[in-house]
């Protein structure tokens, strides 16, 4: 369980402390408006990726594994996948671009002066397209420490460009950042490549195979919903927030959403190196019974720990991570708190869904899930205003953990 504490370990403190870092520059040089577009930004980016790359990653990575000694299938694989993924994403690259100003608008309201954002956002979508594909080759190729070593370098990469950029050029330089950052990890990627398999060798366009298409669409559906329509929603809430509280008070739930997500980074990780693997083998109810109960066990009693310490010093945190202006992001700790472990408790039962390819099942509590998120904060941001939506957050999650304990109740109990 603890294998993680060697080079992957050292990948996720990387990433947190650089987290941490633009996080501060962040809040000093744009303070909680600019956080605010940030944060839209991110969502808007994160299922634009996930369009583009029609949410192979994962079929990717199991399709390579399987036919590694397999030249001719993986041929085929390498090449069909890369066609479809550049055919896509540059179809959606040009519409990007020439309807920059309409995507300005939805995501950043009427202001104007972020136009440049999604042009160049357009002329790097294909980078980010082959650069999610080669990550996913290498990582199915059995090539584990490259993967981490992207990993490292990506983040190092997005450090100093979001340093240079938000230094140069304040909210524009981090909005900037997060479109820019990424596609250079293209390089860095191509060149790891080249060196496992010659990649120009590898694709012939005769051997395109709508079958492999065909294989990979069911960890397309699973993965285009909750990568696409999640950050949508998260969107349509800050937006809501936005027009109804203002974008500072967005800026605070995004300020919130970011710390939460640096340490939830270490539950995620175990349970995608460790407990995913074991799910994926476990051929009764009884030994997935077991696997669930290792991890309620053992990895949440110490993450219910350090969730209480945390909260103990938040005001501390707080003026730490970010600054003095952020300190009425305090007061939304308790209920994200809370929300964060009913989502860790419902994290271990949910990858059932990717480890037995339960491809309905996972579309059908998503998408409940995603429209109490939403309904839910409407609701309670009319009543506890900003509070509403961490106290809509832990609601949801307990509605996500009770559906799934239903669900799985067989090999849960």
């Amino acid at each position: 369980m603890f294998k993680i504490t060697s080079l992957n370990s050292f990948s996720v403190v990387l990433k947190i402390g650089i987290g941490l870092i633009t996080s501060k520059i962040l809040a000093v040089f744009v303070g909680p408006s600019g956080m605010a577009l940030v944060g839209n930004l991110r969502n808007f980016l994160t299922s634009l990726e996930n369009i583009s790359t029609l949410g192979f990653q994962n079929g990717i990575v199991k399709y390579t594994a399987e036919n590694e000694k397999n030249k001719v299938e993986l041929q085929k694989i390498t090449t069909t996948v890369i066609v479809a993924l550049l055919i896509t994403a540059v179809f959606l690259g040009s519409i990007l671009f020439f309807s920059a100003s309409y995507w300005n608008t939805q995501i950043f309201g009427n202001s104007t002066e972020y136009l440049m954002v999604f042009r160049v956002l357009a002329l790097a979508l294909p980078c980010y397209a082959v650069s999610i594909f080669f990550v996913a080759l290498i990582n199915g190729l059995g090539k584990f420490q490259k993967v981490i070593w992207i990993n490292i370098i990506g983040n190092t990469i997005g450090l100093l460009v979001s340093l240079f950029l938000i230094l140069q050029f304040q909210t524009n330089g981090a909005l900037l950042a997060i479109v820019i950052a990424p596609a250079l990890l293209f390089f860095v990627t191509f060149y790891l490549v080249q060196k496992e398999i010659n990649f120009f060798q590898m694709v012939k366009l005769d051997l395109f195979d709508f079958k492999i298409i065909k294989n990979l669409s069911s960890y397309s559906l699973m993965a285009l919903v909750s990568s696409v329509l999640g950050p949508f929603v998260f969107l349509a809430i800050r937006n809501h927030i936005i027009q109804n509280l203002g974008i500072e008070q967005a800026g605070y739930w995004e300020t919130m959403t970011r710390i939460s997500s640096y340490y939830l980074l270490f539950v995620s990780t175990i349970l995608t190196v460790y407990f995913l693997p074991k799910l994926a083998k476990a051929s009764t109810n009884q030994e997935t019974k077991s696997i669930f109960w290792q991890f309620y066990k053992f990895i949440l009693p110490v993450f219910i720990l350090g969730l209480i310490f945390l909260y103990s010093i938040r005001f501390f945190v707080v003026r730490l991570l970010f600054s003095k202006e952020f300190l009425p992001v305090a007061d939304l700790f308790l209920w994200q708190f809370l929300g964060d472990v009913f989502k860790v408790c419902a994290l271990i039962l949910g990858y059932q869904f990717f480890a037995k390819k339960l491809t309905s099942a996972f579309i059908l509590t998503e998408l409940f899930s995603l429209f109490i998120l939403y309904t839910a904060s409407v609701y309670y941001i009319q009543i506890f205003q900003i509070e509403g939506v961490v106290i809509a957050y832990a609601f949801q999650n307990l509605c996500y953990l009770i559906i799934l304990a239903i669900y799985f109740r067989k090999s849960l109990f």
